[in-house]
């Protein structure tokens, strides 16, 4: 189950994980009273985030729902400073309309949630996730200098500077681990210090929250030394859900295929492809084996059905 970034972000931080501040709203009535809860917090500078599950949002297009050809504005992510009146203006722009990105493919996907955040001065962007490495059995920690781009374009482009780190499921994660990837980031004085508090954190968030996948990019150095998670994202494991019922509200319908929700309401592990032959096939590899076999005689699969 994949999750928004304010949901990420606000579980993150029961753990302790500094994370950007902000308020998400629904309604572009709520963004004054979205910006006033900040400034009570000590917060002059916003940010205006659209929430959809898909990368690549400040580069996204935001096109008018009711008319596709209409571009609204550039950007699914801007910062505003202090101009309040500005960011107003964009949320409304925005909200409940098409943000199309690399990653969501020319349908997009409809703006439904603002994240109206803290707006953070800082001098360097990094890159931090934690995943499961199936091939060896163990959680991997990667880490970049590349902050706030795509990991499959470091990945492609400059490989070296992805630094792995494998964490021993017996023995759990160790601080010289911590200290290797600091080292690995360049990292010196207090933001050492600080990343040694914040890997630890984040370890144990992926853990408990029986976490797939969590992916912080960029992480942010401010200017005062602190190591702050700008973005977030974080999946929970499906297969864990029935030791987190409290998460059964977090997942948005709206963000997920009809025809694989309904899937999983039978329990089907089902997904949508583009192709033109249906596959309802008994067990995973089998159905790979037969995708496989349709794409080589000429044909593609419309869906994978285990």
């Amino acid at each position: 189950m994949k999750l928004h970034e304010y949901q990420a972000k606000s579980l993150l931080k029961k753990f302790g994980v500094p994370v950007q501040d902000g308020v998400a709203i629904k309604i572009a009535g709520d963004f004054d009273n979205a910006v006033s809860q900040l400034r009570e917090k000590g917060i002059n500078q916003f940010v205006v985030k659209s929430q959809i599950h898909a990368g690549g949002r400040g580069k996204g297009k935001v096109f008018n729902k009711s008319n596709r050809e209409e571009l609204i504005v550039d950007g699914g992510v801007k910062f505003f400073g202090a101009n309040v009146d500005g960011a107003r203006e964009y949320a409304h722009k925005i909200l409940n309309n098409i943000l199309v990105t690399h990653q969501t493919g020319p349908d997009g996907k409809e703006v439904q949630t603002l994240f109206v955040a803290e707006g953070l001065d800082y001098k360097k962007e990094l890159y931090l996730s934690i995943l499961l490495d199936r091939s060896v059995s163990k959680n991997v920690i990667m880490a970049s200098t590349e902050g706030g781009v795509e990991i499959e374009k470091v990945a492609a482009e400059t490989p070296e500077k992805i630094i792995k780190v494998w964490v021993e499921p017996s023995v759990g994660f160790q601080a010289f681990q911590g200290r290797e990837l600091a080292f690995g980031l360049n990292l010196e004085g207090n933001a050492f210090k600080d990343f040694q508090k914040f890997i630890t954190a984040l370890y144990k968030a992926f853990e408990e929250l029986d976490a797939s996948m969590v992916e912080v990019n960029p992480m942010v150095i401010t200017n005062d030394d602190k190591i702050v998670a700008l973005d977030a994202k974080v999946t929970i494991d499906d297969n864990a859900l029935f030791r987190h019922k409290d998460f059964e509200d977090l997942r948005d319908l709206n963000e997920e295929d009809p025809l694989e929700i309904e899937a999983s309401k039978s329990n089907l592990n089902y997904i949508k492809l583009d192709g033109n032959v249906g596959c309802m096939v008994n067990g995973a590899v089998l159905a790979m084996a037969t995708m496989d076999i349709i794409k080589l005689a000429g044909g593609a699969p419309a869906n994978f059905l285990d």
